[in-house]
C-alpha cells in the first residue's frame, strides 16, 4: 500500500521545478523586455552588502507592443454604389403664389372719410345706351336669310317673357253628402295673358239636390301683377242667383309666406249694394302627392237685402278640409269635410224660408287643370 501511494507522489515531484520557474515574458511574440543587470561576484571575506530595499512591482505589461487588431474587411469593397435619386419636382415650381392678404383699409373702402363714393352717390349716366346691332350684323345671317332670321328673333323674344299662356282649373268640383237632401258645388277659373296683364275669367255656385242652383255667379277681371306674387284684379261680377245682380269688382290674389294662398274682394252693385268676400287655402303636403287642404271663406255685407237673402256684417263661414291625391299633378280626386255656417240676419232669412242654417258634409270631388 505504501508503494502505490509514493508512485502517486512522483509525478508531483518532477513537476515542481517546472512550476517554480518564473514566466519570462520576453520570449512571448512581439515583446520586448529590457535586459537584466549583472551582478557583480562577492570577493571573499568581504561583508555582505544591505539588501536593496525591493522597488514598486513593475508593470508585467510595460514597454510591450500589443499586436495590432487585423482590420475587417469592408463588405462592400469594390462595388458601384447607386447615384441618389434625384429630388422630386415641386408641383409649385412656374407658379405664382397669391400675395398675402394685406390689412383691410377701412379708410379706402368706399363711402369712408378720404375713399371712393358709395355706389349710391354715383352719378348715373345720361347718355342713351348704344344701338343694338343692325340687320346683317350676326353670323347667322351670313347663312340664312334676313326674313328666316327676323321670325326666329322675334320667336325667341317670344318665348322669353312675352310669350301668351293660358290655364283653366277646376279647384272644387264636388259632391256634398249630407243630412236631408245631398249637394253639390263648384269653383273655379281661366286666365289667358302674359307674367303682367292677364285676363281672367271666375266663376263659383252651388246647389240641392232636386231643388237646383241656389246661387251662381261669373266674374270678368283684369290682372296685374303689382309684385313677385300679388296681383290685383279690377272688373265686373255678374250674380244670376238668387237674384240677378251685376257687381264692379276690385280684388287681390298674393300668396303669402309659407305658401298661404288668399285672395279678396269688394264688390259693389248698381243698386248700391256693398259686399266683399276673403278666402284662403294652404297645402300641407304628406307625400309628394298626398295634400292635406285646410280652406276657409267668408262673405260679408254692409247691408241687409231682402232679395239676396243677405244680412249685414258677417253673413256666412265655409270651413272645410280636404284630402286630395295627385295622380297627375293636373288630375286629383280628394275626399273631405265641409262646414256652413249662416249667421246674423242671413241666418233669419233661411229660417223664414224654411231651410237650416249649419250645413254639414262629408264631400267627395276632383280638382284638375290644364
Amino acid at each position: 500500500m505504501n508503494r502505490f501511494a509514493l508512485i502517486g507522489f512522483v509525478p508531483l515531484v518532477l513537476a515542481a521545478p517546472a512550476m517554480a520557474q518564473p514566466m519570462d515574458h520576453s520570449k512571448m511574440p512581439g515583446m520586448s523586455m529590457p535586459a537584466p543587470k549583472a551582478t557583480p561576484a562577492k570577493k571573499p571575506g568581504a561583508k555582505a552588502a544591505k539588501p536593496a530595499p525591493t522597488p514598486a512591482a513593475a508593470d508585467p505589461h510595460a514597454g510591450h507592443m500589443m499586436p495590432a487588431a487585423p482590420a475587417a474587411a469592408d463588405p462592400h469593397a469594390g462595388h458601384t454604389m447607386p447615384a441618389a435619386p434625384a429630388p422630386a419636382a415641386d408641383p409649385h415650381a412656374g407658379h405664382t403664389m397669391p400675395a398675402e392678404a394685406l390689412p383691410m383699409d377701412h379708410g379706402a373702402m368706399p363711402g369712408a372719410s378720404g375713399g371712393q363714393p358709395l355706389l349710391s352717390e354715383l352719378e348715373v349716366p345720361k347718355a342713351p345706351p348704344p344701338p343694338p346691332p343692325a340687320i346683317g350684323d350676326h353670323a347667322a345671317d351670313r347663312y340664312f336669310s334676313l326674313e328666316s332670321m327676323a321670325a326666329a328673333r322675334a320667336q325667341l323674344r317670344l318665348e322669353h317673357g312675352a310669350m301668351p299662356v293660358s290655364k283653366v282649373m277646376a279647384n272644387l268640383a264636388e259632391y256634398q253628402a249630407r243630412k236631408g237632401a245631398d249637394g253639390y258645388r263648384w269653383e273655379g277659373q281661366a286666365w289667358f295673358g302674359g307674367d303682367i296683364d292677364r285676363f281672367v275669367l271666375k266663376t263659383e255656385g252651388e246647389g240641392t239636390r232636386g231643388q237646383g242652383v241656389e246661387s251662381a255667379e261669373l266674374q270678368a277681371l283684369y290682372s296685374r301683377a303689382v309684385g313677385v306674387y300679388t296681383d290685383v284684379q279690377a272688373g265686373v261680377r255678374q250674380a244670376f242667383e238668387p237674384k240677378g245682380r251685376t257687381y264692379a269688382t276690385v280684388g287681390f290674389e298674393t300668396l303669402l309666406p309659407y305658401w298661404f294662398d288668399v285672395e279678396g274682394a269688394a264688390f259693389l252693385s248698381t243698386k248700391g249694394e256693398l259686399l266683399a268676400r276673403l278666402e284662403g287655402s294652404y297645402d300641407l303636403r304628406l307625400t309628394n302627392r298626398l295634400i292635406l287642404q285646410p280652406r276657409a271663406e267668408l262673405n260679408l255685407a254692409a247691408q241687409d237685402t231682402r232679395a239676396t237673402r243677405t244680412g249685414s256684417g258677417l253673413s256666412n263661414a265655409e270651413i272645410g278640409l280636404r284630402l286630395r291625391y295627385e295622380i297627375r299633378r293636373e288630375f286629383a280626386p280628394y275626399i273631405g269635410v265641409s262646414w256652413d255656417r249662416k249667421v246674423g240676419k242671413t241666418a233669419d232669412y233661411a229660417r223664414s224660408l224654411g231651410e237650416g242654417v249649419v250645413d254639414k258634409s262629408v264631400v267627395i270631388g276632383v280638382r284638375s287643370f290644364f
